[in-house]
């Protein structure tokens, strides 16, 4: 399984690095920024067809880690064309609790995915919107497993 690190630095750029070796953008964009997790965890995972371990530092220090798991292709006919790639940016939306024990299991409620409270007993999840469809009401709940806490957030 892959290992994805990305460090966020204060001006919103970021380094990123698959199993320790240097992950470099494609030619013309420069560098990476936050609104290019997506397109990283798209590449090393071709797509989504392989799992992959990503561990994200923020410029303030914070780390959260998350497992991308694989999606399973559709069966479609062979002479179907494949689909375009779409061309907007990743549109991420970051939804943040507190209360959480240290280290426990966080569940993303429409549940979309688990991630672990960070040391300070913070909770983070960062929602691909280009992937999940949300309503503007839709709203967002974090349950901490072991604390009980839970925290809702709305999307709009």
């Amino acid at each position: 399984m892959p290992l994805i690190r990305l460090t966020v630095h204060d001006d919103g750029t970021m380094s990123a690095t698959v199993n320790g070796e240097p992950l470099t953008p494609p030619f013309g964009e420069g560098v990476w920024r936050r609104s290019s997790f997506a397109q990283i965890v798209d590449q090393v995972t071709a797509d989504r067809m392989i799992p992959a371990r990503v561990e994200v530092t923020e410029a303030d220090g914070s780390t959260f880690t998350d497992i991308i798991t694989a999606t399973a292709r559709k069966n479609s006919p062979a002479s179907a064309p494949p689909e375009p790639a779409p061309a907007d940016v990743p549109r991420l939306l970051e939804v943040t609790g507190e209360g959480f024990v240290p280290g426990e299991d966080v569940a993303v409620c429409r549940i979309i995915r688990h991630t672990d409270a960070a040391p300070t007993g913070t909770a983070r999840a960062l929602i691909d919107l280009a992937h999940d469809q949300l309503d503007p009401g839709d709203e967002v709940v974090l349950i901490g497993w072991v604390s009980g806490t839970l925290v809702v957030r709305s999307l709009s």
